[in-house]
């Protein structure tokens, strides 16, 4: 039901002014967490280069006027990885920069980028989100323990032995939503993989080590000097990506230097750093109609299975005023960005689907609707934007077109988790709960720990006068202790 590389390198931040800016700075708490996985059981061969990459950045950075507080890490299972990333984030304090490098197996799912645990059991697609560590997650962890500067270097673009088990081709690695005051950097474009070298250590590391040791450089100079220095040197081949929300410059020497605030960028071109973009602009928003509330049709008779038929004239939803918006202060940036996108490339399917979960995880539900529908437009075969706009328009209470476009979702994606999770939602919501129920035990099937089908299941069993409801209900509180109050926040109790 719900909306749904490469290095993480920690973000520092500086302040201005000569000599008491350069104690200041030295004194704000440096701490990176360097993974590097290698030795995947499922994987023909282990990995050539991540150890030695991995060790060859941590003695960059605990090296000189770098000075971080470096924990290197290496072959982490599931368990080793959480202990891992709870002991970097207790070392974050407020003011600090924090960084993250992984070098290993990544995978994207659900429009995230999530690296692999060397034990890592990925047979489907919930199996990745189950087993791996979202980088999205991490950045909002680090922003949450105080962190001013989040750098998060991803080198895991490569092809993995587990997506050929449930797509057909690699997927490459996701864009990020990032927190404002961070550095992101991919060792290839999102979507894109590349081929080991089998050298010792790969192209993207040797640079990024050699730009990082020039004291006098910015992170961002440091890190277009890597994208443009590995572009250069693949011939083209691989190109780094790299999106920026830093308010001030940071640098990884003792001399930081203050810039005015620049809006999160992405660059995923191997040409020389383009000029500095201009300042933030306010979020572009076009004149919406007034919100859709809930509709409430007369109850449907159930019918034998989770595909009922819909009537021949459904009722219109009734309009009413929309309820006032607030966009989170890291939301509003990641939405400027998306939103250059789209005025530089109006057909861009991704930045019109990552600007439409934005806006719906800020109930900014009409706006969202509008996006997944350009996005559907532009790839009618899209299951997820279709799942997505299902879940939207059921919250609004357009049920019946949401119903559609949840079948539509199931028609491409037959086993689609989500999808069948959210038409089990919209059933609850027109009064099927026997509907309701057979797709919920569905998704189930798939994803046995999915806390909104568990609650979802158990309100329809209640509905239905099935006491075992309770258990489902005990059984995602468990699991999300927030799952009740999502579900009454959209009207079902």
């Amino acid at each position: 039901m719900r909306l749904p590389w490469i290095v993480v390198l920690a973000v520092m931040f500086a302040s201005a002014g000569g000599d008491a800016s350069a104690q200041q700075a030295s004194s704000v708490p440096r701490v990176a967490l360097i993974v590097g996985n290698a030795n995947y059981p499922d994987a023909d061969s282990p990995l050539k280069e991540p150890l030695k990459d991995a060790r060859a950045l941590a003695e960059a950075l605990k090296q000189g006027s770098a000075g971080f507080d470096v924990d290197v890490v290496e072959n982490l299972s599931k368990e080793g990885m959480r202990k891992a990333f709870d002991r970097f984030y207790g070392k974050i304090t407020s003011g600090s920069v924090a960084l993250v490098f992984f070098s290993g197996y990544a995978i994207q799912s659900a429009r995230q980028s999530y690296i692999i645990p060397v034990d890592g059991q990925i047979w489907t697609e919930p199996d990745v989100r189950r087993d791996g560590v979202s980088l999205d997650t991490i950045l909002k962890e680090m922003n949450t323990r105080g962190a001013r500067v989040k750098i998060a270097i991803l080198d895991a673009s490569r092809r993995n032995p587990f997506e050929r088990r449930f797509r057909p081709v690699s997927a490459g690695l996701a864009p990020v939503d990032a927190p404002t005051g961070s550095l992101v950097m991919y060792s290839s474009a999102p979507s894109t993989v590349v081929n080991d070298s089998g050298n010792e250590h790969r192209l993207f590391v040797n640079e990024l080590v050699s730009h990082l040791r020039v004291a006098e450089l910015t992170a961002q100079e440091v890190f277009d000097r890597t994208r443009v220095g590995v572009s250069r040197g693949s011939q083209g081949q691989q190109v780094p990506w790299l999106s920026s929300s830093l308010v001030s410059d940071f640098s990884f020497g003792s001399g930081p230097k203050v810039a005015a605030a620049a809006p999160a960028t992405s660059a995923p071109a191997a040409a020389p750093a383009a000029p500095a973009t201009p300042g933030p602009r306010p979020v572009v928003i076009p004149k919406m109609e007034p919100l859709v509330p809930e509709s409430k049709p007369a109850p449907q008779p159930a019918s034998p299975g989770p595909q009922a038929a819909l009537p021949a004239t459904p009722p219109p939803p009734a309009a009413a005023p929309p309820a006032p918006v607030t966009i989170s202060p890291e939301d509003t940036a990641a939405i400027q960005d998306l939103n250059r996108k789209i005025r530089s490339n109006p057909n861009d399917a991704i930045a019109l689907y990552r600007r439409g979960q934005l806006y719906a995880k800020n109930d900014d539900f009409s706006r969202a609707i509008m996006d997944f529908d350009a996005t559907i437009r532009l790839n009618p075969k899209d299951a997820e934007a279709l799942n997505n706009r299902c879940w939207v328009r059921a919250i609004i209470g357009d049920l019946y077109a949401a119903l559609q476009d949840c079948d539509a979702s199931l028609q491409i994606r037959p086993n689609f988790v989500d999808s069948l999770d959210s038409r089990g939602f919209v059933k609850l919501k027109m009064g099927q709960p026997q509907n309701a129920i057979a797709d919920y035990d569905a998704a189930l099937q798939l994803s046995a720990r999915k806390a909104s089908s568990l609650y979802g299941r158990g309100i329809a069993k209640l509905r239905t006068g099935n006491a075992t409801g309770n258990n489902d209900i005990a059984a995602a509180k468990a699991i999300d202790p927030g799952v009740a109050d999502e579900f009454n926040r959209y009207g079902v109790r």
